[in-house]
C-alpha cells in the first residue's frame, strides 16, 4: 500500500512548498485502509454519476492522502489533477464568517447588534403569514410587525428568517427577485432588495438556509469599506497562501476549472449551461468563490490551529471555539443533518448516535451545492475534503462515503 502515500505525496510535492505532507503511519492513519477511498470513489465514477473527484485527508497538521480520480471534463478527458478548481459554492459560507468574525475581534460590532445598524433597509422587519382560509386576500399571506430586528448573529446562524427558494410563502417573492438581477448588480444592491422582502419566521425561532451570508458578504463591505473581493484576497487568500481561490477565473486559469454537472436520463451527465457573462463585480458571500483542495486545506488548518497558519494569525481560539460553538440550542436543521447543529458559519456535530455516521462530537464543517464539502475534527486533529462537480448530488452517498473512510483509516 506504499503506492497509494507516494502517490499523494509525489502530488502534494507537485503543488511546492503549500502542503505539509506526511506519512500516513506517522499520523495515526493506516495506508492501506486509506487505499479504500480510490475504489470508493472510482464506483461513483463507473457508474457516470461523477466526472471525477479530488480527496484529501489531513492529519495532526500533515496530508496524509491527496489522490486524484476520473477527470475534469468528459469530453477532453483531461485527467483530474491535484490543483483542479472547483466551484465550492455554498463552501464560501466559512470563509465569509471568518472574514466578519475577524471584524468582530477587531470591536467593530456584536454578535447581537441589529443588521440594520449598518444596513438601514432591515429596519422594522415584517413576517410574512399565510393566508388563512376564512381570510379574503389578493396574496398568499399577509404580514405582521417582527417580534424584534435581525441581529448578525441571526444572519450567520440562518436563524435571520430571509427569504428563499427552499421553503416558506416568501420563495416567489425571492424568485421574482432573483429573477430580476441585473449584470451590473452588486451583492449590496441585492441585499438592500432582499431587506423590502417580508420574513418567513420571527427572528431566532426557527432555522433555514437561504441567503443570510450574502448579507454576511455585504457586511463586510460596509463595515470593512473595502469590496469583498479585495477584503478576501487581502486579509484572508494572501496571508494563507491560498493563491487559487477566487470568485472568477483570473486570466490564464480557466481551462484548470472542472466541468460542472447535471445527471441525464436515464442515466450519465451532461454539462451545466454556464452562467453568461456580467461586469464581474457580484461578490456572493454566500457562494461565489472557486478554490482547490490544498486551497481549502490551508483554510482549514488554519481554523483547526486556533486561528492561525504558519505565522498568519486570522482569528484568536476563543473566536473559532465561539464559531465553532452550537449557537440555535435544539432548533433541527434539515432531516439529512439529524446530530448537527448550527455555529457561525458551520454546521456542528452534537449528536454522534442521532448523525449515525463516523466522527467526533464537536466536528464542524459544511458543503457546497456541487457536491463539494469538508470538515475539521478538533478531537482528532482531522481534516477531509472531498471535490466533485455534480448538481443535485443528495442522491449519492458520497459525502458519507469520505467521511466513513477517513476514520476507518484511523488506527490510534
Amino acid at each position: 500500500m506504499r503506492t497509494i502515500f507516494l502517490m499523494a505525496a509525489l502530488a502534494v510535492t507537485a503543488l511546492g512548498a503549500t502542503l505539509p505532507k506526511g506519512n500516513p503511519k506517522d499520523v495515526g492513519l493506516a495506508a492501506d485502509r486509506l487505499a479504500r477511498i480510490r475504489p470508493a470513489i472510482q464506483a461513483y465514477i463507473d457508474r457516470h454519476e461523477i466526472a471525477g473527484a479530488v480527496a484529501l485527508i489531513a492529519r495532526r497538521g500533515k496530508v496524509a492522502y491527496l489522490e486524484t480520480m476520473g477527470v475534469m471534463d468528459l469530453e477532453s478527458r483531461k485527467p483530474m489533477q491535484p490543483d483542479t478548481i472547483f466551484r465550492i459554492a455554498s463552501m464560501t459560507k466559512p470563509i465569509a464568517s471568518v472574514a466578519a468574525m475577524m471584524l468582530y475581534e477587531e470591536g467593530r460590532f456584536q454578535l447581537n447588534d441589529p443588521v440594520s445598524k449598518f444596513i438601514p433597509e432591515f429596519k422594522d422587519p415584517k413576517v410574512a403569514v399565510p393566508t388563512a382560509p376564512n381570510e379574503t386576500a389578493s396574496a398568499m399571506y399577509r404580514t405582521v410587525p417582527a417580534a424584534r430586528e435581525i441581529t448578525i448573529r441571526d444572519l450567520l446562524t440562518h436563524t435571520a428568517g430571509l427569504a428563499n427558494t427552499y421553503n416558506g410563502v416568501t420563495m416567489e417573492a425571492y424568485a421574482r427577485l432573483a429573477r430580476e438581477r441585473q449584470p451590473e448588480d452588486t451583492v449590496g444592491d441585492m441585499t438592500k432588495r432582499l431587506a423590502k422582502l417580508p420574513l418567513q419566521f420571527h427572528p431566532g425561532t426557527a432555522w433555514a438556509y437561504g441567503p443570510a451570508t450574502d448579507v454576511v458578504g455585504h457586511l463586510v463591505e460596509v463595515i470593512s469599506g473595502q469590496a469583498l473581493d479585495r477584503f478576501f484576497e487581502e486579509r484572508i487568500f494572501q496571508p494563507l497562501g491560498m493563491a487559487d481561490t477566487h470568485f472568477y477565473a483570473p486570466p490564464g486559469k480557466e481551462a484548470r476549472y472542472a466541468t460542472a454537472y447535471t445527471p441525464a436520463q436515464p442515466k450519465g451527465l451532461k454539462p451545466t449551461p454556464r452562467l453568461p457573462g456580467g461586469a464581474r463585480r457580484y461578490f456572493s458571500g454566500a457562494g461565489g468563490l472557486a478554490s482547490t483542495a490544498p486551497d481549502y486545506f490551508r483554510f482549514s488548518q488554519m481554523l483547526l490551529n486556533g486561528g492561525q497558519l504558519d505565522g498568519a494569525r486570522l482569528l484568536s481560539p476563543k473566536t473559532v471555539e465561539l464559531m465553532t460553538s452550537n449557537h440555535i440550542g435544539k432548533l433541527p436543521l434539515w432531516p439529512t443533518l439529524a446530530g448537527y447543529r448550527f455555529g457561525l458559519g458551520f454546521r456542528v456535530l452534537t449528536d454522534l448516535g442521532e448523525a449515525a455516521n463516523a466522527g467526533s462530537v464537536g466536528n464542524y464543517g459544511w458543503g457546497g451545492a456541487l457536491g463539494t464539502i469538508f470538515w475539521n475534527d478538533p478531537k482528532e486533529q482531522l481534516i477531509g475534503i472531498l471535490m466533485i462537480q455534480v448538481r443535485p448530488y443528495n442522491h449519492l452517498n458520497i459525502r458519507q462515503d469520505i467521511q466513513t473512510l477517513a476514520y476507518q483509516a484511523m488506527v490510534d
